[in-house]
């Protein structure tokens, strides 16, 4: 069986209650990419009047080596507070 300690994967819940789904990640700009693109699709789902209303939420979780745990760098932020945190590098 393949090791799974330190693998990503994304986590999505497109309408809040509903349970997640998951989509295995390789690095961390691939899962701020995934993120982005899930949550532009919802926007474009609830402006185009394919579904009334919407209430998401995702994110990034690691295997730590016994059980899946919510993705933090160095400093305890998650992937948005890290994408916040570092914003003004990209620009």
């Amino acid at each position: 069986m393949k090791e799974l300690k330190d693998q990503l994967r994304v986590w999505w819940i497109p309408q809040v209650p509903m349970k997640a789904f998951y989509a295995p990640v390789k690095s961390l700009s691939e899962a701020k990419n995934m993120l982005d693109v899930l949550a532009k699709y919802d926007i474009f789902q609830y402006e185009n009047k394919i579904k009334p209303d919407y209430s998401n939420v995702g994110g990034l979780q690691i295997f730590d080596g016994e059980e899946w745990i919510e993705w933090e760098d160095e400093d305890g932020c998650n992937i948005d507070e890290t994408e916040e945190k570092w914003a003004w590098k990209i620009k």
